[in-house]
């Protein structure tokens, strides 16, 4: 090789030397063989045989098991497996294949309860869902394969058939259940009946377990994290209760699932310390051991659609009597007034023997309306010119009449005290003057009508008439979002199977198209039917009223309580929205909804009470806007102490402290009939008052009956205030109706004593009413405090407490409740009515005022 050639091998060399050596492609691993991955080890069992083996990361474990089904018949076949080992963070893997399903579970079972707390169960059981099968005998193979990545666990497995798996009709049938080791029995629907009441009950409250009712599907959701997928569901502690229909179910079967929940809070019992043990992990499972309970289920038939007719005619009948007995009343009483117009024309026709007409004996004349009575004092009795007139008269069944100086016709001809001149009631009170004299005829000592009816009709006529205009418009804005309301809180029920949304009497709940609760419902029917009966019975009183002034009668126009009928109106409307929102609320009862029953009682409590001040003081009653933004304030505060009093110490001082401010205010303008102002000046006139009248010189009260009367009041509404400071009632809705109940009562006892001590009398119809309305508010009131359910508790809780029916097997005792106070409310009406028909021909300025 020359040299030249030798040189450029050595730079072809070393250039080689200094590149880079070109890519390597890589060769693709060896893939293990499945026989090398795990062995399988495949083994005939047999049921009701225990295997213990073991199992580790390498080791498949299948059991082969064959069964024969037939047609009509339904056995249940039922896993259960113990792992023996502690590996918690390698749990053993259970996988079930059958021909129509897969059931897979791991063990240790981990379930989680609130706030993603962890629990481990080591022993597991589950109910395999069994296929249908169309041959008249089948076999089924199914297999029960055993994993694990873990090193060699040791476990037990059985497999055993379920006695009783399918329900009978009317059988009882106890099993016991935990978390892990739920249970589900089937139930197929006899041909004659269309649906059915699951009763599920414990001896035992806790620990919280949760019942539904699922379709024929596999898989069956039966753990406490999915139980809710599907079906219809509800928690239960000591009872439990759904009506199931045929229609919902296209197999005419359905599955009843019992699961123990892992923790007691839907319940209603204590989140138990987590974790248990101190040296414990937050991240790692507690061991709840034996956590079981014993149940035991019952499937009876429901009622048929021949009960839903009969009630419904039952109900309709009741309450479409009472238009019966009433025109029966009507015509009874027609023909007593003619009977008087006759008597009276008699009366005032010449006599055959002297020649002159009659009149009544001059010993009833020359009467002053005071003479034996002062407004204000209890010493003087009851005898009056009025009472002599009563006395007289009941026999023959004249009403009160006078004749000479106070005779009617006179009445009839002297100039009226009030202007006519404008239907304004503001140009009335405009003029000083008018105001001074206000002040000097309702500061009188005694006084009668007269004295406090002295605006034009026209004017108070529209005043009243606000209350009716003013609650009509209310329930239209009211009724109509709480309609759609409860539809939608119907269709989430219906919808999602949850029915621990609504607290029902479920074993007294009959079902109807959507509704879960018809009977609820239906129960209602009363408050509207009677609340449009007494409207027509008011309307009519008014039709005979404006006729009687269009004759320009002496008696209407001068004579007994002035008649006035907004108020009635205001009343029968909201009887019947009473009626309309006690059915809206029992669509779906429960904490969100409570008011839509309570709002319209608050409502016709005050109604009674103005209407009963309205009798002798027309002219100085509330307004319609005063009186409705008190009694909105009321509901405002029966929201807030539900949702925010139950405990709240602070929010019943607040309360408290108002209850009794408002007592005393209404306690001053009652007092003094309105003739005083709250201003910066207040205070410096209430010590003058103490100082004149306790301190300088000790005199007693003016008008002492108003007196007496208040004092009891403030008692009573102190007595009210205390109570709730110091017990905290828990169902402050029902506290606050009780506070305006008392202080009706108290009203009406004291205007029905103030009404006998002045001489009036009551005729027979107000005092059968009154007679009759107390004996069903007795029984009314009984069946109200049977509490069926209440929503101040859970709605397991809530359960303990629900009844059988007791009335045609569709009525429960909160239905008679309905029916009965729906009658009561109506007789109370009627009594406020009629109470004053004995004065409906005394002069205005014979009538006292108390």
């Amino acid at each position: 090789m020359s040299g030249a050639g030798a040189a450029v091998l050595g730079w072809a060399l070393l250039a080689g030397a200094l590149l880079p050596p070109p890519p390597v492609r890589p060769q693709p691993l060896p893939q293990p063989l499945p026989h090398d991955h795990r062995d399988v080890q495949q083994k005939e069992a047999q049921f009701n045989t225990t295997y213990i083996d073991w199992v580790d990361a390498n080791l498949l474990n299948i059991y082969a098991f064959n069964h024969s089904v037939r047609r009509n018949t339904t056995e249940g076949v039922r896993v259960s497996v113990n792992v023996l080992s502690h590996y918690k963070d390698r749990p053993v893997l259970f996988v079930v294949r059958q021909k129509e399903a897969v059931v897979s579970f791991q063990v240790p079972l981990i379930l989680r309860g609130l706030y993603q707390r962890k629990y481990a169960y080591q022993e597991v059981s589950r109910t395999l869902c069994q296929p249908q099968t169309k041959a008249e005998v089948e076999t089924q193979h199914f297999y029960v394969d055993v994993s694990t990545l873990s090193l060699n666990t040791s476990y037990q497995l059985r497999v055993t058939r379920v006695e009783n798996f399918v329900l009978r009709t009317n059988e009882r049938f106890s099993f016991n259940a935990t978390a892990a080791q739920p249970q589900y029995f089937k139930y197929e629907f006899p041909e004659e009946v269309d649906s059915v009441i699951v009763k599920v009950t414990s001896a035992m409250a806790f620990p919280c377990s949760v019942i539904s009712i699922q379709d024929i599907l596999c898989p069956v959701y039966d753990l406490d994290n999915n139980v809710a997928f599907i079906g219809m569901y509800q928690t239960m502690t000591k009872k439990a209760a759904i009506t199931v229909q045929k229609k919902d179910f296209p197999s005419h079967s359905f599955y009843v699932v019992v699961v123990v929940k892992t923790e007691d809070e839907a319940c209603g019992g204590p989140l138990p310390y987590y974790p248990l043990s101190k040296d414990a992990s937050p991240d790692e499972p507690v061991d709840q051991h034996n956590r079981q309970k014993t149940l035991e289920v019952m499937v009876s038939p429901a009622i048929t659609s021949e009960a839903y007719v009969r009630s419904v005619l039952f109900c309709l009948g009741i309450f479409l009597s009472f238009y019966i007995l009433t025109l029966l009343i009507a015509c009874w009483e027609s023909c007593r007034q003619h009977k008087r117009k006759g008597l009276l024309a008699a009366m005032d026709s010449p006599s055959l023997d002297t020649g002159h007409s009659r009149s009544i004996p001059n010993s009833f004349l020359n009467h002053g309306p005071y003479d034996s009575y002062g407004y204000g004092s209890f010493g003087n009795g009851s005898s009056s010119s009025t009472e002599g007139i009563t006395d007289s008269l009941a026999s023959a069944e004249v009403s009160y009449s006078y004749v000479g100086e106070w005779s009617l016709e006179n009445v009839a001809s002297r100039p009226r005290l009030d202007s006519l001149s404008s239907v304004e009631e503001d140009d009335y009170d405009t003029l000083a003057d008018i105001d001074y004299d206000k002040n000097v005829i309702r500061t009188k000592q005694y006084l009668c009508v007269a004295d406090l009816a002295r605006k034009d009709k026209r004017v108070l006529r529209k005043k009243y008439q606000i209350y009716f205009w003013n609650i009509a418009t209310i329930a239209v804005f009211y009724a109509l979002p709480v309609i759609q309301l409860v539809i939608t809180y119907q269709t989430v029920v219906n919808v999602t199977g949850n029915q621990d949304i609504c607290y029902y009497n479920f074993l007294c709940a009959h079902p109807l198209g959507n509704l879960s609760a018809f009977n609820n419902i239906l129960s209602n029917l009363g408050y509207v039917l009677l609340g449009l009966l007494f409207l027509l019975i008011i309307l009519q009183r008014e039709i005979n009223y404006n006729r009687a002034l269009l004759r320009n009668d002496s008696h209407a126009l001068e004579c007994g309580i002035p008649k006035h009928f907004g108020l009635f109106y205001a009343m029968g409307t909201a009887l019947m929205m009473e009626g309309l929102l006690s059915a809206c609320y029992h669509v779906c009862p429960n904490y969100t909804n409570f008011q839509f029953d309570t709002s319209f009682m608050y409502m016709i409590a005050g109604l009674c009470m103005l209407k009963l001040y309205q009798k002798r003081h027309p002219d100085i009653n509330a307004s319609a806007y005063s009186a409705y933004a008190c009694l909105a304030l009321v509901i405002f505060f029966s929201v807030v102490g539900v949702v925010f009093g139950k405990g709240n110490t602070a929010f019943w001082i607040v309360f408290s402290v108002i209850h009794i401010v408002a007592t005393l205010l209404l306690s001053t303008q009652l007092y003094y009939m309105g003739r005083w102002k709250l201003d910066s000046g207040i205070l410096r006139r209430i010590l003058h008052v103490l100082y004149t009248d306790c301190v300088r010189q000790c005199s007693g009260p003016m008008y002492v009956d108003r007196m007496v009367l208040l004092v009891m009041g403030n008692i009573i509404n102190w007595s009210l205030a205390a109570y709730g400071l110091i017990v905290r009632p828990n169902d402050f809705a029902s506290y606050l109706l009780a506070i305006g109940i008392c202080n009706l009562l108290l009203y009406f006892a004291f205007y029905i004593i103030m009404k006998l001590r002045s001489g009036e009398r009551i005729k027979l119809i107000p005092l059968l009413c009154i007679i009759s309305t107390s004996v069903v508010w007795g029984f009314a009131l009984f069946f109200f405090f049977q509490g069926l359910s209440t929503w101040q508790k859970t709605p397991a809780e809530s359960r303990e407490h629900n009844r059988d029916c007791i009335l045609l097997d569709f009525f429960d005792d909160h239905d008679i409740w309905h029916f009965l106070s729906s009658i009561a409310m109506f007789g109370s009406f009627l009594v406020l009515l009629t109470l004053d028909d004995d004065l409906d021909c005394v002069q205005r300025d014979k009538i006292y005022v108390f």
